[in-house]
């Protein structure tokens, strides 16, 4: 991704992730968000993880609806990249704080 849009994708995820219920680490490769919102946040989910597939193809995002107007977000890295994913829970977990 070129730099000047990666502050945009910040700010996606940021707000994405002030819809935080619950975060779980499984794992240093596995985090399990679960995430409230309207009846468009699947699609929105759906529409970030995939743009942000595109530009780094090490994370494998998986979006499972919980039929409680709620969403499960399962992110999972290889074992290299666990910093990354270190910083994106820190984010979550940074946004679920200002939330509340």
């Amino acid at each position: 991704m070129p730099t000047a849009e990666q502050p945009f994708r910040l700010r996606e995820f940021e707000a994405l992730f002030a819809s935080v219920l619950e975060i779980e680490q499984l794992s240093p490769t596995h985090t399990r968000l679960r995430l409230t919102g309207g009846p468009g946040l699947a699609a929105t989910t759906r529409d970030l993880t995939a743009r942000e597939t595109e530009c780094c193809n090490f994370f494998v995002f998986t979006v499972t609806d919980d039929g409680d107007r709620a969403i499960i977000l399962d992110v999972e890295v290889p074992p290299e990249h666990g910093d990354v994913l270190a910083a994106l829970t820190q984010l979550a977990r940074d946004a679920e704080r200002s939330a509340v």
